[in-house]
């Protein structure tokens, strides 16, 4: 039997075990990360939490509403055991009428034909070879891109500074997008927590001069590497440092059963950018309902 349960009424040891134990586990659907980046969130579970879904939630004008947190690519369904199409119809109708919008963005594992449910574009690197298997399919421009920032004496350095890139990240890219304050406070907080829990990897790359030109965090959960966020300033753009900065953890990384999840996107640009180093598509999916009245 499916059951909704409010935030305060959820067994948070039995809910992170369904996301530990899940084949489809994902570090966006723990507890702890959940509430990093909402307070406000409560679940769908089946008989005694073998599947979950978390629901975070907002109310505004009056009206209760699931919502699509920042900084979470993939929630969903959550099970060790095999999420079929009708299990997933079924969590979708025991959201509670009360939601009048519904977001909420499957991940890979939540395939379904839903009419309200539509497919969106990850990218992942499977790791699984060589280095020198994985940069010879990387593309002819990225290869360049690489070699370049070789010949400039780029360096890269593990760090715990965040707050750095975060900053680089506002008076560069993040001028031109719509991120609030309390967008990047949320971020602030989950880097510094999965940090803590060493879930999380920090890299800087700097010039041959040691002046910073930009920087990425990578979540570790498991068999996946996750691109959660990075910053660069224009010389850092001239001189190529998150190419190198990627290849970097691809060698750092290579021959092992990792995968080397880019988050995205539906931007032909960047999509094109994460295809560059031999990405291929894995999708997940957002469903987006209204019942207004």
């Amino acid at each position: 039997m499916i059951k909704y349960l409010l935030h305060n009424e959820i067994d948070f040891f039995k809910y992170d075990k369904c996301i530990d134990e899940s084949s489809n586990s994902l570090i966006y659907g723990y507890s702890w990360y959940l509430n990093c980046i909402t307070n406000n969130w409560d679940v769908l579970i089946l008989n005694d939490y073998e599947v979950v879904m978390p629901l975070p939630k907002r109310k505004k004008y009056g009206i209760n509403y699931i919502y699509l947190p920042v900084w979470v690519q993939q929630l969903g369904m959550f099970s060790m055991y095999k999420i079929n199409e009708d299990l997933i119809q079924d969590f979708i109708n025991a959201i509670p009428n009360k939601f009048k919008l519904v977001d909420v963005l499957f991940n890979y594992n939540n395939k379904s034909t839903n009419k309200y449910i539509n497919k969106r574009d990850n990218y992942i690197l499977r790791l699984n070879d060589t280095y020198s298997t994985l940069y010879s399919k990387f593309k002819k421009g990225r290869k360049s891109s690489v070699k370049l920032a070789q010949k400039l004496h780029l360096k890269i350095n593990k760090t715990d500074d965040f707050k750095s890139l975060i900053d680089l990240f506002k008076k560069n890219k993040g001028v031109n997008l719509n991120i609030s304050k309390n967008d990047y406070e949320l971020l602030d907080q989950l880097i510094f927590k999965a940090f803590s829990l060493q879930k999380a990897e920090i890299f800087e790359v700097l010039d041959k001069e040691d002046n910073l030109l930009g920087g990425a965090v990578f979540l570790l959960h498991k068999n996946r590497i996750i691109f959660l966020f990075s910053a660069v300033n224009q010389k850092g753009r001239k001189k190529q440092a998150i190419s190198y900065l990627i290849d970097f953890v691809i060698q750092k990384y290579a021959n092992r059963d990792l995968i080397l999840d880019f988050e995205g996107s539906m931007i032909n640009e960047i999509a094109s950018f994460y295809k560059s180093f031999g990405a291929v598509v894995q999708p997940y999916f957002h469903l987006h309902k209204k019942s207004l009245f």
